[in-house]
């Protein structure tokens, strides 16, 4: 299983509607952040979500335990099971 968690702050909405069209991917909440949950591997591209570079590049607030973030560049998020 993958998961990660964003900070539920308007700068990262668009991150997490992103990641919500993926029909293998679950968008929840936990107190104040998106969990977005997938039983395998999931990405984000970067583009799609119109996030700014400064923006993006702070969005992720925490990864399970059982998952790692294996690319997280200027084109995409990558997070994928440990």
């Amino acid at each position: 299983m993958t998961t990660f968690y964003l900070l539920d702050v308007p700068e990262n909405t668009s991150v997490a509607k992103v990641a919500a069209e993926d029909p293998a991917v679950t968008v929840g909440q936990v107190g104040p952040y998106f969990e977005i949950h997938a039983e395998s591997t999931i990405v984000i591209d970067r583009r799609a979500t119109g996030c700014r570079h400064a923006v993006w590049y702070s969005c992720v607030a925490g990864v399970a335990r059982d998952s790692r973030i294996t690319q997280h560049d200027k084109n995409a998020l990558r997070v994928e099971p440990a």
